[in-house]
Order: C-alpha cells, then structure tokens, then sequence
C-alpha cells in the first residue's frame, strides 16, 4: 500500500489483544478457516492447492522466507477484525490518534510570511473527527495520494493553524514524507 495507509493499519493492529499464530501450519490452518477453502488460500498466497494442503497437515513446517512474509502478512490483516474496527472507532469517536512524522512541509500563505518548505518532525494528537476522516476514507479505498492530502489537512489544522486561533488561510503542503507512524 502506502505510508499513510500501512501506518494506520498498524496503529490498529497495536489494539490486539493475542499474538497470531506463530507455525506456519497454524497460519495456514487460520487462512482456510477464514477464507473457506485450500484453493482460495492458494490463489491469495501464490502456491498451489497441494502446497497448502501439506501445510495444513503439517507435512511442511518452514515456508520459504517470501511465502512466510505473504503468510504472516495475509494473516495479520485479517486477524481480530473485530478488535480492529473496536480501536478504529474508540479512536474516531473519543480517544483521537497521534500522528508522528517527518516530511517537509512548505506552506502557502499571506504575503511577507516565510513559505519556503522545510523538514520537521513533528508528534501530533489529532481530534477524533480528524481521526474519523482518516479512517473512513482508508475504508473507502481512498489512495495513498488522497490519504497524505487528509493528513495535510489534519496536520495544518492542529498544528500550524491551531484549530483556527492562527495562521487562517495557510495550506499545507506535506511532501517528501520519510516517515509517518500513527498510535492509537
């Protein structure tokens, strides 16, 4: 995916409350409980039906290090669903998210103000509504390009413009991003 998107869904997977399977057969076995069959397993993963089968009754037991990583990975985003959307909607509703990040942010205001782009790192406790807005549109399938320009906004909002008490008119401008983690 995407900087933005995977850190929001890692923010939600920090809300588990147990860790998942850890032998490959057990993730296995956990994939065809939740997708219904070996062959809808096989398509996601890759492999074969056989392959799977095999791990399913633990005739192989160490995937090779890319099928381990698609495994864990296929795993992890379907584990504890309902944990997950529990977290996403604590956050939207009441507790809010905190965005941390560094990227540069170049800014477009009044005449006379510096608007030259610069790196910063920043760590902000977003509101819920921001909050809210971010996770429906990654609902929504909203691409990564869509998401940075929520984040803008979120950020500008917050942090530059003080929920409106400054700065009104400023844009943000939010490029160049090396890394953004979001916490819950």
């Amino acid at each position: 995916m995407g900087l933005v998107s995977d850190g929001l869904d890692r923010a939600a997977q920090k809300a588990f409350t147990r860790p998942i399977p850890k032998s490959a057969g057990a993730q296995m076995r956990y994939l065809v409980k939740q997708l219904k069959s070996t062959r809808a397993v096989a398509e996601l993963l890759g492999v074969s039906q056989r392959t799977v089968e095999r791990y399913v009754k633990d005739q192989i037991r160490r995937p090779r290090p890319d099928l381990a990583q698609r495994l864990e990975d296929a795993v992890r985003a379907r584990w504890q669903p309902r944990i997950r959307e529990q977290a996403r909607r604590q956050a939207a509703t009441s507790t809010g998210l905190v965005v941390e990040t560094r990227a540069r942010f170049g800014f477009t205001a009044a005449p006379g103000s510096t608007d030259d782009a610069r790196v910063r790192h920043l760590t902000v406790a977003l509101p819920p509504h921001l909050a809210a807005r971010l996770f429906d549109a990654q609902q929504a399938g909203a691409t990564e390009q869509q998401l940075r320009a929520i984040t803008a906004e979120a950020l500008g909002e917050v942090y530059f413009r003080d929920a409106g008490r400054r700065a009104h008119g400023l844009e943000v401008e939010f490029t160049d991003v090396e890394q953004v983690d979001f916490d819950l």
